[in-house]
């Protein structure tokens, strides 16, 4: 028996798979009228222009086009392919699959599933070793010893891996896992001598890593003896990678929601600590610098972000480089400034959570107050010379405010500490905001190879369509919308759309239909085969109109899609009226051009 799910199954899960609550996983969705709106998942952006609709169960990004149902969501998310995302809402909607599904799905599994389910079993491995086993005693002695606590170790799934060569390799050779998959996903290595197996992990605490699902794809670990380095976090592999994950978001991300703000750490110690102490819209980095996919990701669930980083002079270049991104991204932006010498887990540990909470959080700076901080550090400003490349520097970061009143309370902060005239110094602050928008300017224009596409899309967007063609597609909405609409626009005009793509809808549509089916936006644009139709379905069923279109309405639109083609022979028979030079043969023309327009006139 083959692996096709049956279409009332598929049906089924999708109706009760509300896509507010799937979508909602994934973005921040707030209420607009009758729609949810948010940031799109699947293009950078800083004000939201992703539409979700819970009456006709699609979404639509108006910036790059994005759209579907839940089904194509999770696909393009997730890149699940369709069983996969049929099995996944499955689940989540409590509706049984047939077995033969399962067992297909199961025997045409990607190498990347094998590599999670390797990863999922040596977490539970490692944890079941940490807290049930008399190997793991010395983990457990060490992680009591850091001051995590059984809550933590439950939560976060800590484990510990023993000073063994064959820990998981034993394990995998029992389960018949392929070990050069586990190669690949950097849980094994393999000797070049003589081709045997090990463990890379050995002699570790272990903090599992997670993707977004909650699923395990790597580890962070850390050294219980002397080895280096201290930390090690697992390779990039296919399901793996740094820059895209952040660690613990599956498990704060309802907290972070809530809050409407994201506490930024630098590695998974200090959210573990964090979480101990209350804080629980804690997330971190993987050991590597904030990228602008992490940044997307957090903005997408948060307004605002707190950067906690270490005290160290690496850790303020750092939190001075997320800032940047932070803002870039969209964020609202704090800095919580540690005290020299501590991490966030060690002050935790010193002073208690409710210190942290008030004299680390709530002390938080603005990021210009931050970076006129760091400015300042190292510098002599007793020295006239230094004094003066501060006051530039941090004009320099003031002319790249937003707000007119951020630029003017700093220009006014500087004037005071320094006894300088506010005239000029706001005068200097205008100069090079200039000179950088002139810059910008220059280098744009000089650009030897700009990118091909850039503004095109947004042109596109916004150039009007002619009236024919808007006229189909607002027929074409209603005709989503309402059966009746349809049947009537089937006898007067059938598959006539003078746009191809709209022709193709109209198909799909009276074909759905005629199998008895209800009016359904999502249900129908699921029927559609085509992925650039079924995108552009998808748009039109979630464009704007009026819920009680009179029949008048639709008459329009109707005689405006049957008199395009007379206007189109209008046309040409006026470019050859053009061309002609013969007299007998113009006055001939002349005729038939007027003899078009009247019958055009009284239709």
């Amino acid at each position: 028996m083959n692996g096709r799910i049956p279409e009332e199954t598929v049906e089924q899960i999708r109706q009760t798979a509300d896509i507010v609550e799937v979508i909602s996983d994934y973005v921040q969705l707030k209420k607009q009228g009758k729609q949810y709106i948010g940031l799109c998942p699947f293009h950078g952006e800083k004000s939201p222009s992703f539409s979700v609709s819970p009456d006709k169960q699609l979404y639509y990004c108006f910036g790059c086009g994005a759209s579907g149902n839940v089904f194509s969501f999770l696909m393009n998310h997730e890149n699940f392919t369709f069983i996969e995302t049929v099995q996944h809402l499955a689940k989540r909607t409590d509706i049984d699959l047939p077995e033969h599904v399962l067992t297909t799905n199961e025997q045409t599994s990607k190498p990347q599933d094998e590599m999670i389910q390797g990863h999922e079993l040596a977490a539970k491995l490692y944890h079941h070793i940490l807290t049930l086993t008399e190997e793991g005693k010395i983990g457990l002695e060490y992680a009591k010893k850091r001051g995590f606590t059984k809550e933590q170790i439950e939560h976060f799934q800590i484990g510990v891996v023993p000073d063994r060569w064959d820990t998981l390799v034993t394990i995998f050779k029992k389960r018949n896992y392929t070990l050069t998959q586990m190669v690949k996903a950097g849980l094994l290595g393999r000797r070049e001598s003589d081709g045997e197996y090990y463990d890379r992990f050995r002699n570790r605490l272990m903090f599992p890593i997670w993707n977004s699902q909650g699923k395990t794809i790597g580890f962070n670990a850390r050294s219980l003896g002397d080895e280096n380095p201290k930390y090690l976090n697992s390779s990039e592999t296919p399901i793996f990678q740094k820059g895209q994950t952040l660690y613990a978001f599956h498990l704060a991300r309802s907290s972070i929601r809530k809050a409407n703000s994201a506490l930024l750490f630098e590695g998974a110690v200090d959210v573990i600590a964090a979480w101990g102490a209350g804080i629980h819209h804690a997330i971190a980095t993987l050991g590597t610098a904030l990228t602008d996919e992490q940044a997307r990701r957090i903005r997408r669930n948060a307004e605002t972000v707190t950067i906690c980083y270490d005290s160290d002079r690496a850790g303020i270049d750092a939190a001075f480089r997320a800032a940047t991104i932070l803002e870039n991204a969209g964020c609202i932006v704090k800095v919580a400034v540690m005290p020299e010498g501590l991490d966030p887990d060690d002050f935790i540990k010193k002073f208690g959570a409710e210190r942290f909470k008030n004299d680390v959080i709530g002390a938080s700076l603005t990021v210009m107050a931050f970076k006129m901080r760091f400015l300042r550090k190292g510098r002599n400003l007793n020295d006239e010379n230094e004094r003066i490349q501060y006051i530039e520097d941090v004009l320099k970061e003031v002319s790249t405010l937003p707000r007119a009143i951020e630029r003017d309370h700093y220009v006014r902060q500087l004037a005071d500490e320094f006894s300088l005239s506010l005239d000029a110094l706001k005068q200097e602050q205008f100069r090079i905001y200039r000179e950088k928008k002139n810059q910008s300017t220059y280098q744009k224009s000089a650009d030897p190879f700009p990118k091909k596409n850039e503004g095109k899309k947004s042109f596109e967007q916004k150039k009007l369509l002619p009236a024919y063609h808007n006229a189909e597609r607002f027929l074409l909405s209603h005709m989503i919308r309402n059966v009746e609409i349809a049947e009537k626009v089937q006898e007067r005009i059938g598959g006539q759309f003078n746009v191809d793509e709209h022709h193709a809808i109209a198909a799909y549509l009276y074909a759905f239909y005629g199998e008895g089916n209800e009016p359904d936006p999502g249900s129908f644009v699921q029927r559609i085969n085509d992925e650039g139709v079924k995108r552009l379905a998808s748009e039109i069923a979630m464009q704007a109109v009026e819920e009680d279109c009179s029949p008048q309405v639709i008459d329009d639109y109707i005689k405006q899609i049957e008199n395009y083609p007379k206007w189109v022979e209008i046309h040409k028979k006026q470019l050859e009226l053009k061309r002609e030079q013969d007299p007998i043969v113009f006055a001939q023309l002349q005729m038939e051009l007027i003899k078009m327009k009247k019958e055009l006139q009284s239709s």
